[in-house]
C-alpha cells in the first residue's frame, strides 16, 4: 500500500512542487483540507480530502476539520507496538507517514493595523497546532515538516535512504515543530496580555521567543558564542533593515545601532546626527541639513569617533556621504540614501550602511537576564514636555536656552549612568558617563568641552545630592543646568545657582541607564 501524507498549510510557499514529488517520485498518497486540498487539486495533483477520508464533513465554518481519530490514531500509532497497529485495522485507520502543517498567520493578523479582538481570534490555529505537537511527538516513527525551508532536505533524506528518513532527521523536525507551536503560543499569550493588561502593570507570565535570524561571528568577545534573534513572524526593528553594503553585522555593531537609534529616535523633525562608541554618544548634534548635523556630530569628539556607529533622522544625500568616507566607520545607518550617495559610499566597501526607514519605533519592554530569571520593565520612552519643567532660580531661561537645555536632556537619558551632558548650539561638547559619582561625570564632561563651556549647557539624568558639581559648572563657565531635582538637598544646589547667576531647571523625571 502506498505511504499515506498529510498537507495542511497556511503558507503554501513550495507546496505544489514538494505534492508532485512525493506522488511521482515516491508514490505517496495525498490527504488534505480546506484551501490546501483546493491548491493541489488546481495543480492536477490526486488529493483526497480530509473529509472524505475521515468521513467527518468539516464544521463550524471550519474551525473542526481535522480534529478526527482517523487523522490522529494515524500520527500517533506506533508502529512497534502491536496494540496501537490492532487499533488501526479495527478502526480502518492508515498510519501517516508524513504531515506537513503550518499554521494560520496569528502574528500577521495582530500586526495589521486596526484589526480586531474578534478577528485576531480567528485567526488562532486549533488543529494544526494540534497535528503538529501529536506527530512531533511520535517522530520515531513518522516525519514533520513545519516550514517549506525543509522541503528540499527532506526529499534529499528520502533519496538517500531508498525513501525513507533517518531517525536523527525525524528527531531534529519534531524539535522545530515544537519550537513552532511554542512560539505561535507565545504570540497568542503576549497578545492577549497586552488586551487585558493595564499599561502600568506587566503581564503575571512574561514570554520571550524568537527565530535565529543570523548566527554571528561571537559575542561582545571572541570566546562568547552568540546569534541574533528575530521576534515575531513579521520582521521589524533592525531585522527589517535593508544592508547596502558593508562586512556581516556583528554583536557590538548591532548592540551600538540599538544605541544610536535610541538617540536619533529623539530628534524627528530637525536633521540630526549621533555618532556612538560603546553604547554611548562620542557626538550628537542638530543641524540645519543632515550634512551640517554629521559634521557638528564629528567635530564634537573626532578622536572617539574614530571607527563609531552614526545614525542619522534623514536620507544620506551625497554630500554627506563623501564626508561619512572621510572618516573610518563601523556602521551607518539612515531611513535612507540617495542612489548618487550609494556610489559614493561603495568606495568605503567594508563600511556597513544600513537603511531603516523607521528609526522611531523601538521595543515596547526591556529585557535584562540575570541568575535564576530575568528583569522586564517598560522602556523609557516618556517624552520631555518643558512646559511641566519647573525653573527653580531667580534667573529664568529664554526660550533659546530652553530649547538648549531640551537638546542636552534627550541625549542625556541615552548616556549610561551616572550620566553629565554638555552642550551648545545643539551640539555636544563633553559627554561624562558610567562614572562611580555624579562629581567625576562631571569633570569629564567639562575636560571634554575646555574653553566651550563658557556660556554652555549643562544636563544630569540624577539630581545632585551636593551642590559641588553645580560649583564646579560654574567654574567652568556653564551658564544653565537641567536635572531631576528630588534630593533632600535640593535648595543647596538651587542656592548655589542663585549665587553663580545660573539657569537652574528641575524636570521631574530621572533617566538612569544602567
Amino acid at each position: 500500500m502506498a505511504r499515506l501524507a498529510l498537507l495542511s498549510v497556511s503558507n503554501k510557499t513550495g507546496l505544489i512542487d514538494l505534492a508532485r514529488r512525493l506522488v511521482e517520485e515516491f508514490d505517496f498518497e495525498i490527504i488534505s483540507s480546506g484551501g490546501t486540498a483546493q491548491t493541489l487539486k488546481d495543480a492536477g495533483l490526486p488529493v483526497t480530502k480530509v473529509a472524505d477520508y475521515t468521513g467527518s464533513p468539516e464544521i463550524l465554518g471550519g474551525r473542526v476539520k481535522t480534529l478526527h481519530p482517523r487523522i490522529h490514531g494515524g500520527i500517533l500509532a506506533r508502529r512497534d507496538m502491536p496494540q496501537d497497529m490492532t487499533d488501526l485495522e479495527n478502526n480502518q485507520i492508515r498510519p501517516l507517514d508524513l504531515v506537513v502543517v503550518n499554521l494560520y498567520p496569528f502574528e500577521a493578523t495582530i500586526a495589521k493595523e486596526g484589526v480586531t479582538l474578534a478577528e485576531a481570534i480567528e485567526q488562532i490555529d486549533i488543529g494544526g497546532p494540534a497535528m503538529l505537537r501529536a506527530a512531533s511527538k511520535n517522530f520515531a516513527h513518522l516525519t514533520v515538516l513545519c516550514d517549506p525551508a525543509q522541503y528540499g532536505e527532506y526529499l534529499e533524506e528520502l533519496r538517500q535512504h531508498g525513501g525513507e528518513t533517518s531517525l536523527a532527521f525525524r528527531q531534529k523536525c519534531a524539535l522545530k515543530g515544537f519550537l513552532h507551536t511554542s512560539s505561535y503560543d507565545q504570540a497568542i499569550a503576549s497578545y492577549l496580555s497586552e488586551q487585558s493588561a493595564s499599561e502600568s502593570t506587566l503581564p503575571s507570565q512574561f514570554m520571550l521567543a524568537g527565530q535565529q535570524l543570523q548566527s554571528l561571528r561571537y559575542g561582545e568577545n571572541p570566546h562568547q558564542s552568540a546569534a541574533w534573534y528575530q521576534t515575531g513572524t513579521t520582521p521589524s526593528g533592525w531585522a527589517a533593515a535593508t544592508k547596502l553594503q558593508g562586512k556581516e553585522l556583528s554583536y557590538n555593531n548591532l548592540v551600538d545601532l540599538e544605541a544610536a537609534r535610541r538617540i536619533i529616535a529623539e530628534f524627528t523633525d530637525t536633521p540630526a546626527a549621533t555618532i556612538i562608541k560603546h553604547t554611548n554618544p562620542c557626538g550628537t548634534a542638530l543641524g540645519n541639513t543632515i550634512l551640517e548635523a554629521y559634521q557638528k556630530a564629528l567635530n564634537a569628539d573626532p578622536v572617539s569617533a574614530f571607527g563609531g556607529i552614526v545614525a542619522l533622522n534623514h536620507p544620506i544625500d551625497s554630500a554627506t556621504a563623501t564626508e561619512l568616507t572621510k572618516t573610518f566607520l563601523e556602521c551607518v545607518v539612515a531611513p535612507g540614501c540617495e542612489e548618487d550617495a550609494k556610489e559614493i559610499l561603495a568606495a568605503k566597501s567594508k563600511v556597513r550602511v544600513l537603511i531603516l526607514p523607521d528609526l522611531s519605533s523601538g521595543p515596547k519592554d526591556t529585557v535584562k537576564v540575570l541568575a535564576g530569571g530575568f528583569l522586564v520593565q517598560a522602556s523609557d520612552d516618556i517624552v520631555a514636555n518643558t512646559s511641566k519643567w519647573q525653573v527653580v532660580t531667580e534667573r529664568q531661561p529664554t526660550p533659546t536656552e530652553l530649547e538648549e537645555l531640551l537638546f542636552a536632556w534627550k541625549v542625556c537619558k541615552h548616556v549610561k549612568s551616572n550620566a553629565i551632558v554638555v552642550s551648545s548650539d545643539r551640539t555636544t561638547l563633553g559627554v561624562g558617563a558610567g562614572q562611580m559619582n555624579r562629581v567625576g561625570s562631571v569633570k569629564i564632561a567639562l575636560e571634554q568641552a575646555q574653553e566651550k563651556a563658557k556660556g554652555a549647557f549643562l544636563a544630569s539624568d540624577g539630581f545632585f545630592p551636593f551642590d559641588d558639581s553645580v560649583k564646579t559648572a560654574a567654574a567652568a563657565g556653564i551658564t544653565a543646568i537641567v536635572q531631576p531635582g528630588g534630593s533632600l538637598r535640593d535648595q543647596d544646589s538651587i542656592q548655589a545657582a542663585n549665587e553663580l547667576g545660573l539657569v537652574m531647571v528641575f524636570t521631574g523625571v530621572r533617566h538612569f541607564l544602567h
